[in-house]
């Protein structure tokens, strides 16, 4: 009944063969196992969105400053720093200049309509948006963008794709990939998966982003247990607070 996994030594760890369950699936580097051809219908299906408009991104204005989370590069922890908001007819906008993009957390397993809406920094985004359905851990849809079309245009892909990760630049679609597996997998070829992949990541850096790994960052955001600020879709975390915060720090 065993799981195995054996390696050829500890110092450079390289698989030699992987058993799943006593049987052997997988041998230098190669499936020796067949797939299941179907898979279980509860793992498929799994984005419930609800009806999404250039509306559900508005953030309305208030005097005073606000919180958003700060990036800190090569880590998963963020700072929550206190910031001047952006505005412009009433609503508080993205500011490329100022590295101040929008940040938008959907849940979607129970279409319960929750937005949590809020800013982040460190992201180096000049224009478009992009989304995600890995989100630890509630893998909620989560997305970071300057222009609120783009944040609706890469949320509609991921949804229409049944999960995955998409990027958008003035409203149209640049690159995805697929993830309907719980929106978190496929079945794709290796291939194709790693060539959509790099697809995604040129995308996002044409786009001005200048992290190693944005939607590694990106799948982050969302973790309420890791300090110092998370968006969730009910809104701000104060994780060392462990208590829900308005994003105007008045």
């Amino acid at each position: 009944m065993a799981d195995l996994v054996v390696v050829n030594n500890l110092h450079d760890f390289l698989v030699e063969s992987v058993f799943k369950r006593g049987r052997l699936v997988a041998e230098e580097g190669h499936l020796v196992a067949p797939l299941a051809e179907e898979l279980p219908a509860d793992l498929l299906h799994t984005v419930h969105l609800p009806a999404l408009s250039l509306e559900s991104f508005k953030i309305p204005a208030q005097s005073g400053k606000v919180r958003a989370l700060g990036l800190i590069s090569g880590q998963i922890l963020t700072r929550q720093h206190i910031v001047e908001a952006t505005t412009r007819e009433g609503y508080i906008v993205a500011d490329p200049t100022r590295d101040l993009l929008k940040l938008a957390v959907v849940e979607r397993h129970l279409g319960t309509g929750n937005i949590g809406l809020g800013l982040v920094t460190g992201f180096g985004l000049q224009a478009g948006a992009f989304a995600s359905s890995v989100a630890h851990d509630s893998h909620n849809l989560i997305a970071v963008g300057v222009d609120d079309g783009d944040l609706l245009c890469a949320l509609s892909e991921v949804s229409r794709l049944g999960g995955g990760l998409a990027v958008c630049v003035g409203r149209r679609l640049l690159a995805s990939l697929a993830l309907p597996i719980a929106g978190l997998m496929t079945h794709a070829p290796l291939a194709q998966v790693t060539g959509a992949f790099q697809a995604l990541h040129q995308s996002v850096q044409t786009l001005g982003c200048t992290l190693a790994r944005p939607f590694m960052a990106l799948s982050f955001l969302a973790l309420p247990v890791i300090p110092e600020l998370r968006l969730t879709d009910r809104g701000l975390v104060d994780v060392e607070r462990a208590c829900f915060v308005p994003l105007h720090a008045a």
